[in-house]
């Protein structure tokens, strides 16, 4: 995990987004074990970020693959020019 800025500068501040961090890394640690995945902790976080305010169970979202998505949602892009 990596912490590129710092948004508050007093001790107080740093702490807590240090915290922060090391809580995330290891509840990201134990779905990889929960669910015995192997894509790494970045992955995961990339998609949680993406499907943040989603319904959808979290081992659908973790186990899915990508194929399977594009094959089940039909394409619902517009054309400018047909």
């Amino acid at each position: 995990m990596r912490i590129k800025a710092f948004y508050g500068t007093t001790e107080n501040a740093v702490k807590t987004q240090i915290w922060i961090v090391i809580t995330t890394y290891v509840l990201i640690l134990n779905i990889i074990k929960r669910y015995k995945l192997t894509e790494n902790p970045y992955k995961i976080l990339q998609i949680l970020s993406v499907q943040l305010f989603s319904k959808d169970l979290l081992y659908q979202l973790l186990t899915e693959s990508e194929d399977q998505n594009d094959i089940d949602t039909p394409n619902k892009q517009l054309f400018l020019f047909n």
